[in-house]
């Protein structure tokens, strides 16, 4: 299996599953915040398309540093719209990527506050994963607005072990 072959499995599984708890925000729940200094539900939630953005534009050699970051979506139907198109131009640049891109370095963080340049596998698993760190903060905010939280890696309490 070549290394976008294993990026795009995992990819793809982590993006349902993702999608999933997209899912299980109620929309009038989207001004949702547990705390005051914390992000509203759609705030956390357009964090996905950027770090999706990221990973079709680095694949694609589309990548601009310093990034240029849209606006955060204005409704909750934007977010998933926006998570649906960004996932649509992950997919398509997968598809054109060769393993000898992966390879190639582009500009981001080495360190805290320090540019440099990175392979553009690096970046890519980092957008990942990134992506799964704020998914565990929604299922927080899900718990917290009394949605149902779905099974992520193993059973919830709304989705328990058939």
């Amino acid at each position: 299996m070549s290394a976008i072959q294993q990026f795009a499995g995992v990819w793809t599984r982590e993006n349902a599953t993702t999608r999933r708890v997209l899912q299980c925000v109620p929309a009038e729940q989207s001004e949702f915040r547990p705390a005051g200094n914390t992000r509203t539900t759609r705030e956390l939630s357009s964090i996905f398309s950027l770090g999706q953005g990221g990973i079709a534009a680095a694949l694609s050699n589309l990548w601009q540093w310093p990034p240029q970051f849209p606006a955060t979506p204005s409704t909750w139907n934007d977010v998933l719209d926006a998570f649906d198109a960004t996932t649509a131009a992950v997919d398509d640049a997968i598809a054109k990527t060769s393993d000898s891109r992966l390879a190639e370095t582009i500009p981001f963080f080495v360190a805290p506050k320090q540019p440099g340049d990175i392979p553009v596998s690096e970046l890519i698993w980092f957008m990942l994963m990134d992506g799964i760190h704020h998914r565990g903060q929604l299922s927080v905010y899900l718990r917290a607005m009394n949605a149902k939280v779905p099974s992520i890696y193993g059973p919830s309490a709304d989705e328990p072990c058939m």
